[in-house]
């Protein structure tokens, strides 16, 4: 399980709980180097098993098909949670760049709290204190230097469109019916893409799907781990 921007294994805790009995559960960081395609190369060498299941939301989903383009042999399943196949927009290059500079001076917590995780949330959730402490504890414990090294990976990052077009395996594709930052049409254009995908809205969440539904979330990514091409 990959997790998404200054997010950890907190993020999949319903799904741990859920999982952890029937399957081995490595959720590796996302912190170096400074490259989605760095990344997906170190954690390929750290898995200690030859063929796995991968699953990614956000960020973590666009490392997942980066290793999946590395290795489509070892991953036998993917599933993609509220990410994106595209390279970065040409005009969140200056808002990136923004954000790097106020964290290095200091801001990350200003940065995290004004600018992202209000935006990751669906209107009903946007009130729930818990899940945006677990959101913003999440970030504050990762820290700056992590932020500056995702931040230049996602802004620098390749299109995936091919890799999709050649996975030859089971993929899931899901996202939240009011994720903003990863669109719904977005999620529909990658299951177009792949030679076997299930496409799964959530309603009621928007960018993290697993800590806003977690229910229904777990249910989708059961039914994918049962599935077969």
């Amino acid at each position: 399980m990959l997790p998404g921007m200054m997010c950890d294994a907190r993020l999949f805790a319903p799904q741990i709980e859920a999982f952890e009995a029937n399957y081995d559960i490595i959720v590796p960081s996302l912190f170096s180097p400074a490259s989605i395609q760095g990344m997906a190369e170190r954690i390929l060498g750290e898995v200690g098993v030859q063929r796995f299941n991968l699953l990614g939301l956000s960020m973590g989903g666009i490392v997942a098909m980066a290793m999946a383009g590395l290795a489509p042999h070892r991953v036998a399943r993917l599933a993609l949670l509220d990410t994106n196949h595209q390279a970065d927009a040409p005009e969140r290059r200056s808002m990136r760049n923004r954000q790097i500079a106020a964290v290095r001076n200091g801001q990350l917590r200003a940065v995290i709290v004004d600018e992202m995780k209000p935006n990751y949330l669906a209107s009903r959730n946007r009130g729930n204190n818990q899940l945006l402490g677990t959101l913003i504890e999440m970030a504050v414990d990762l820290g700056p230097d992590c932020f500056v090294a995702q931040s230049i990976a996602l802004r620098d990052r390749p299109d995936q469109s091919r890799m999709l077009k050649d996975y030859p395996g089971s993929v899931l594709i899901l996202c939240g019916a009011e994720d903003t930052l990863c669109p719904v049409s977005r999620h529909e254009d990658m299951a177009r893409l792949c030679q076997s995908a299930h496409l799964s809205i959530i309603a009621f969440a928007g960018h993290m799907t697993t800590l806003e539904r977690p229910a229904e979330t777990t249910r989708k990514i059961a039914a994918w781990l049962r599935s077969t091409v």
